[in-house]
């Protein structure tokens, strides 16, 4: 089989701006990048900031495949309050705008709140209607500005932290085509890493490749924690996968660029190696 392309997501330096360690990531080896939006790494509402990281990116030779939408309590696009619900479409398709302009081939967003528990019946049913009907409108955006849209599965005890709920969303979605990102640590948190490959098999086109130890979203090196690595890659190929993995890997408070370089290359060279005996 041709292995899958290995990428890093950024949002492991969220604490460190994007300009500071473009350079040490080409230099690591990596070709493909996620994009973090939080703030302080990248301002994605400063348009010449923008500007800036795409030119950056470019000249690096590095490919821009995907840019994680924002997330955050505010960005509640299940809202029962419309202007709060407007507000966090709002929010999206400037992290949108801001992607094309960078020339970001995906956005990857969360498609719930970061809101914990399941509210009664009546209100679930009135906020998974919102979250469908703000994601037509992002879904919209995203199609006039070369954007593909890719919806990933969320921690267990939020909303939406199902993949029943995000089947449904995926289905609620008709303006374009939209897609999937597996979280392999959210759905092992979830107990339904068995079972999500092949639910979302005809949707599936990035995976958030990351590890833990079944009780907390530690976003470890991939073999560092209980996922079964084999048995994952050997699902990804029987339903026929053909997306990149993008190693999506927990910040340090104080850890070098080169310390936590050191951590993404040993997790792409495991996966390369598992890969490599499935020749």
């Amino acid at each position: 089989m041709k292995p899958w392309t290995i990428g890093l997501s950024t949002g492991c330096f969220y604490r460190r701006q994007i300009f500071d360690v473009l350079d040490a990531i080409r230099e690591s080896g990596f070709e493909v990048i996620e994009v973090c939006s939080f703030p302080h790494h990248l301002d994605y509402h400063n348009h010449q900031e923008v500007a800036n990281a795409g030119e950056r990116i470019r000249s690096l030779g590095l490919r821009p495949y995907s840019f994680h939408a924002p997330f955050a309590d505010r960005i509640d696009i299940t809202a029962l309050d419309a202007e709060a619900r407007a507000a966090a479409v709002r929010e999206l398709i400037v992290a949108t705008d801001a992607a094309a302009a960078m020339g970001v081939e995906n956005l990857v967003l969360h498609p719930g709140p970061e809101r914990e528990g399941r509210p009664p019946e009546d209100e679930f049913v009135e906020r998974i209607r919102n979250a469908a009907d703000a994601l037509n409108t992002v879904a919209t955006r995203c199609c006039r500005t070369g954007v593909h849209l890719v919806v990933e599965n969320m921690l267990p005890h939020l909303l939406f932290g199902h993949i029943n709920d995000m089947l449904y969303l995926l289905g609620s979605i008709s303006t374009c085509d939209v897609t999937a990102c597996l979280d392999t640590g959210h759905a092992h948190l979830a107990r339904e890493l068995g079972t999500v490959i092949h639910k979302l098999s005809g949707h599936l086109s990035m995976v958030h490749a990351n590890d833990n130890r079944g009780d907390r979203d530690d976003h470890l090196v991939p073999g560092d924690g209980h996922v079964d690595w084999p048995w994952v890659l050997r699902e990804l190929r029987s339903h026929q996968f053909q997306g990149t993995l993008i190693l999506e890997l927990s910040s340090r408070e104080g850890e070098s660029v080169t310390s936590m370089l050191e951590r993404a290359v040993r997790g792409r060279d495991f996966l390369n190696g598992l890969m490599r005996g499935m020749e």
